[in-house]
């Protein structure tokens, strides 16, 4: 079977299943999106390894993991999503310590977070990929807007919705949200500190 590499589009909060979050994986070479439903916990892991200018204050698990790895010259080589049974995804991981490989049973979610981490690739099989596969089809009124923003228009990197998402940081200067950036990261609010971001950088485009 053949393998089709994969990357990451967005993570969006799920409409259908309260808590849980669809996270986006493209085709590389082809059109196709294969969106997978994973808990608030992974998809704080996988967003906040998307932001790289946000760092935790104290390391998440899979920074955790990803210490001890190259602690003990451990690397992820690649993740592949090789199974679907009854819409559940399943994953392995490859790693390679001292030239032998091993691979290792994974939550899709857990081996994408670890993936970023260790810049690996991600695969999946091309029969899986024709099975859940999907083309988003856009409407008359969609012509005008980005393919990206469809797919991730709420970017998230939280433990669940929060007031961040209505918050309008206009009034503030510079320096005010500077600040309130640092805290957002202190406090582990990592949706704000990702609105604020967005925010910041809006600006220095000016």
């Amino acid at each position: 079977m053949s393998l089709v590499r994969l990357n990451i589009k967005g993570i969006s909060y799920s409409q259908t299943q309260n808590g849980a979050y669809a996270l986006i994986l493209n085709e590389v070479d082809g059109d196709r999106k294969l969106p997978i439903v994973i808990g608030a916990f992974e998809a704080q892991s996988i967003a906040i390894a998307l932001e790289k200018e946000i760092k935790p204050p104290r390391p998440l698990t899979h920074d955790l993991f990803k210490n001890f790895a190259d602690r003990f010259d451990i690397v992820v080589k690649q993740v592949i999503i090789h199974k679907l049974v009854d819409g559940v995804f399943y994953s392995s991981i490859i790693c390679e310590r001292d030239k032998i490989e091993e691979i290792i049973d994974a939550r899709t979610s857990d081996a994408i977070a670890l993936a970023l981490r260790f810049n690996a690739p991600i695969f999946t099989y091309k029969n899986i990929l024709d099975k859940a596969g999907i083309y988003l089809s856009f409407s008359p009124k969609d012509k005008d807007q980005k393919e990206e923003d469809i797919v991730s228009e709420d970017i998230v990197a939280s433990k669940g919705k929060t007031s961040a998402a209505s918050e309008d940081y206009s009034g503030l200067t510079l320096q005010e949200l500077h600040k309130m950036l640092e805290n957002a990261v202190a406090s582990e609010d990592y949706e704000k500190a990702v609105k604020l971001r967005d925010e910041i950088s809006k600006r220095d485009k000016k």
